[in-house]
């Protein structure tokens, strides 16, 4: 059986290792992400495989659906390592004015690392790129329509 195209979807699912609860409240403030779903650990209707999570980690995140625009993405304490790590992607957060990409930006480097300022480019009015306070690079970008205006 092949599957189409129409019948896939891709979502982000990121772990902070921990620091799930913090992260939520960040991108909440930061880019008015909505929760949809929030399970703990002490929640499951089945207990944790032994040594998935450390003792003492009941009140961690399980899973929880964050809702920021359009886009669903998916965030756990996953092992509760004290240590996140996102390498090898960024998510790219498209604004419909340079005025929206300004305050995203700011609000994400806020604790971070500006990668690349916010900047006009040849394909947008503003481009830029920042890893958040929790290690998570974005990519800040004024969409399309915007561009086509500059």
């Amino acid at each position: 059986m092949t599957m189409t195209t129409n019948q896939c979807l891709v979502q982000p699912y990121l772990f902070f290792e921990g620091r799930c609860e913090e992260a939520i409240e960040f991108y909440r403030l930061a880019l008015g992400a909505e929760v949809g779903i929030l399970m703990r650990f002490k929640d499951s209707p089945e207990p944790p495989q032994p040594g998935c999570v450390p003792p003492g980690s009941e009140n961690k995140v399980m899973h929880a659906r964050l809702q920021i625009g359009g886009t669903t993405i998916m965030v756990s304490d996953g092992r509760c390592t004290g240590q996140p790590a996102f390498q090898g992607f960024a998510l790219s957060f498209t604004v419909p004015t340079e005025s929206a990409a300004d305050q995203a930006f700011a609000a994400l480097a806020e604790g971070g690392q500006v990668q690349m300022p916010l900047a006009k480019t040849f394909f947008s009015p503003r481009f830029g790129m920042v890893a958040d306070r929790f290690g998570v690079f974005w990519m800040v970008y004024v969409g399309p329509s915007a561009a086509a205006a500059v």
